[in-house]
């Protein structure tokens, strides 16, 4: 496939990705109540951290695969091989106890472990096609899963408790993982498989997860713990409020993945951080445009968006947008470090994402989910204005002093809590 072809076709399935997870997002909204939907939407968040988390252990570290075509080939097979063990090994047992243990929110979550294979498996699938040159083949199975999922939703009643929509969500994911085996087994035929490749010492996946865990996954196990320890609504009108700004996640994991090669090739230390500053802006003008569009809907607009999380998820829409607004300057700020001197992303990822926890839970302690949804806000503008002064201090220094890594390494994650979810080029083309 030709570069522009294949550049398109990982384009388009970043698009497909990201509109069908807002689109799950908005139906199970409409098809459930209140209450339903914030259990929804806390197990969604613990799906979201696990979906973060495999794609940095092992589809991260995937995409990176080089040598020859056969050996590739088996890697991937393995990568694939290796996430539908490990998912059914965690899910089978943790269906079984939550099941036994009653309640809405523990048997959420076991339906939720039961179809975690099938979800994981298809998503390494796309990181596996991203490694083998052939995004059209992820495309085409993210396309299925789309015509999939949202008639499988529609289709149970109003009311539905969380459970019943997450296994018709999860359920709904296997077409598309047949599609994608199928595609898989026929461009490898003949590879082999070792699961065991990615258990390896020296995986990069070791790093990519710690690197996952400290700046992405603080900020979602936080509100995961205000949905169990304090006020599930809480959960429910985050995501709502966050669903909302699902185009700008997708503009920030283009940037995160088209970024820094196009940077590297700026002409300098200098024309790089001017172009990622430049975006940055551009970045956060659109996410104030946005927002100000949200806010002008009317409600029956809202409604018929969010359904009864419409109401609480619009008080949070002037804070989500602040808080987008600075996720942009500081997606741009992590990419002007990841070409300057990319070792310095990680003490940032980890002091910052750690300060935007407990921005979080100070500001839910002093004003409630509003007062969570500023100190998001807060936490984000942080690291985003760390980012830049670390940026500053690096032009600065002495042109020896920035290193001389290149961008080929992931790229750094938005600098959100990890919102959004990959397409099919996540790590060094653009976040599957």
């Amino acid at each position: 496939m030709r570069n522009g072809t294949a550049l398109i076709c990982s384009v388009a399935d970043q698009g497909v990705a990201a509109g069908t997870n807002i689109a799950v997002v908005i139906v199970a909204a409409r098809r459930s109540d209140v209450h339903a939907f914030a259990t929804f939407s806390l197990v969604y968040t613990v799906f979201t951290v696990l979906l973060g988390l495999t794609a940095a252990y092992v589809g991260q570290a995937l995409v990176l695969e080089k040598g020859e075509p056969a050996a590739v080939a088996r890697a991937c097979r393995s990568a694939v091989a290796f996430t539908a063990l490990a998912a059914t090994t965690l899910g089978v047992p943790a269906a079984l106890v939550l099941g036994a243990a009653g309640g809405a929110t523990a048997t959420a979550l076991a339906a939720l472990a039961l179809v975690l294979p099938l979800a994981l498996t298809q998503e390494t699938t796309r990181y596996a096609f991203s490694t083998l040159h052939r995004p059209q083949y992820a495309l085409a199975a993210d396309l299925v899963r789309l015509a999939a999922v949202l008639p499988a939703l529609a289709l149970q009643p109003h009311g539905a408790g969380a459970a019943r929509l997450l296994l018709a969500w999860g359920l709904s994911t296997l077409p598309a993982l047949a599609l994608a085996l199928w595609l898989l087994l026929r461009h490898t035929r003949g590879a082999g498989q070792d699961p065991r490749h990615c258990l390896r010492r020296d995986h990069l996946g070791r790093r990519f997860a710690v690197e996952f865990g400290v700046g992405n996954a603080g900020s979602q196990l936080a509100i995961i713990g205000l949905g169990l320890l304090a006020n599930p609504l809480a959960v429910g009108a985050l995501r709502g409020a966050t669903t909302l700004f699902g185009p700008m996640n997708v503009l920030f994991n283009a940037a995160t993945g088209f970024g820094p090669p196009l940077l590297d090739r700026a002409g300098g230390a200098r024309h790089a951080a001017r172009a990622a500053g430049t975006a940055g802006g551009v970045l956060a003008v659109l996410a104030a445009a946005w927002a100000t569009v949200l806010a002008l809907l009317p409600d029956s607009a809202g409604r018929a968006l969010l359904g009864d999380t419409w109401a609480s998820a619009a008080r949070l829409l002037p804070a989500t947008g602040s808080q987008y607004a600075a996720m942009a300057l500081g997606t741009c700020g992590l990419l002007a470090l990841r070409v300057l001197k990319p070792r310095t992303t990680l003490p940032i990822q980890l002091v910052f994402s750690l300060a935007a926890v407990g921005c979080l839970l100070g500001g839910y302690a002093l004003g409630g989910v509003l007062g969570a949804a500023w100190g998001l806000c807060l936490g984000s503008a942080a690291k985003g204005a760390a980012s830049w002064l670390r940026t500053a201090r690096l032009l600065d220094a002495p042109s020896g002093a920035r290193g001389t890594a290149r961008t080929a390494t992931v790229p750094p994650r938005s600098a959100d809590g990890g919102q959004g979810h990959p397409p099919s080029q996540r790590s060094t083309r653009g976040k599957p």
